[in-house]
């Protein structure tokens, strides 16, 4: 041992070879606390880690089951004060009431087309509901568009939810036109709803505005768009579709 009052190293070193072992000696000492670091901080990444992995599972697991309603003005509530009030949200009221772990989203766009459908329907699936609601074709049928062109925008919205959804069930709700689009058009465009339900063996709403359209006292003043009133018989019709499929 030497004293602290000692200037001389216990090993009789020349110089040079002191000066090395100083240099030797912090080098090591930097090494052993960076090598502690690295440890702590690679420890502190597994426990980040191993958090981050237990919170994804507990919001999998934890997550709703969801209904989406993909559809035109009719589902969007065109000319209501809330857009709450109209039949989609009305159905989550209904939802929540009766205590069903399902979330509603309403994916309904004024205006709307089959085509316009079809050219959306790629990014609105990929949030993969439990449940898909397909309300269009009402543009169609007032602007004329011919029925072929509808049928087949409706059957590719269908292949595109099966395709990239295949555990998705599918409601197609049906429309009808009023008498003065001539009668073999609107008989058609009837049937073509009918037609698209069994042939994909569909879950199907014959006629989403029953006991609606028509009804002065439960539209709007143009009377296409329901009421407040008109949209709780409308989410009442689909419900007796929508029932059986959130209770199963």
């Amino acid at each position: 041992m030497f004293s602290a009052h000692d200037n001389h190293f216990p090993f009789n070193l020349p110089p040079s070879s002191r000066l090395k072992l100083i240099k030797f000696s912090y080098f090591f000492i930097a090494f052993f606390l960076l090598s502690c670091g690295d440890t702590k901080t690679e420890k502190a990444t597994e426990e980040q880690n191993t958090t981050e992995q237990s919170e994804g599972n507990v919001a999998t697991e934890t997550a709703t089951k969801s209904i989406l309603f993909f559809g035109d003005s009719i589902t969007a509530g065109y000319g209501l004060d809330d857009s709450n009030d109209a039949f989609p949200g009305v159905l989550q009221q209904k939802i929540d009431s009766l205590g069903l772990d399902y979330t509603v989203i309403n994916s309904g766009v004024s205006g709307e087309t089959t085509a316009g459908g079809s050219s959306r329907i790629d990014w609105v699936i990929k949030q993969n509901p439990t449940i898909f609601v397909l309300e269009l074709g009402a543009n169609d049928g007032l602007r004329g568009v011919p029925l072929s062109e509808t049928r087949s925008n409706l059957q590719e919205i269908i292949n595109t939810v099966r395709e990239k959804s295949p555990e998705t069930k599918i409601i197609l709700a049906g429309m009808q036109l009023p008498p003065n689009m001539g009668q073999e058009y609107t008989q058609e465009f009837k049937q073509l709803y009918v037609d698209l339900a069994e042939k994909n063996d569909l879950a199907f709403i014959p006629f989403i505005l029953k006991d609606v359209g028509g009804i002065a006292t439960l539209n709007q003043a143009d009377g296409i768009h329901p009421t407040v009133e008109g949209h709780q018989i409308v989410a009442n019709t689909v419900w007796e579709t929508l029932k059986p499929m959130v209770k199963s």
